[in-house]
């Protein structure tokens, strides 16, 4: 049985920073990042708790290939499809926890 799958784009609150992550359960792996539960992550040191940006697929597989994607474009590209659904950078966790 394949599972479905999110792709998803976090930042801080000055935007400086963005994380992309894969996972099969978006709801539960933003609270674990609002919760800073792993203290030596990358997204616990640089305060990475406001999702800005996700992709669902039907496959975690095909997640996966799109942050490896998304992991090698340049930052410049990566803001450019940020903006193109979300302009104002504006948290979309409400959206997730719905």
């Amino acid at each position: 049985m394949e599972r479905g799958g999110y792709v998803y784009i976090l930042t801080n609150i000055n935007h400086r920073v963005l994380y992309i992550g894969v996972t099969a359960n978006l709801r539960n792996r933003i609270l674990e990042h609002k919760a800073k539960i792993y203290p030596n992550s990358f997204t616990s040191k640089y305060n990475c708790t406001l999702l800005i940006y996700f992709e669902f697929y039907d496959s975690i597989e095909e997640a996966i290939a799109r942050e490896k994607q998304l992991k090698n474009w340049k930052r410049v590209w990566k803001m450019e499809l940020i903006q193109k659904v979300n302009p104002n950078f504006t948290a979309l966790s409400s959206d997730v926890y719905d």
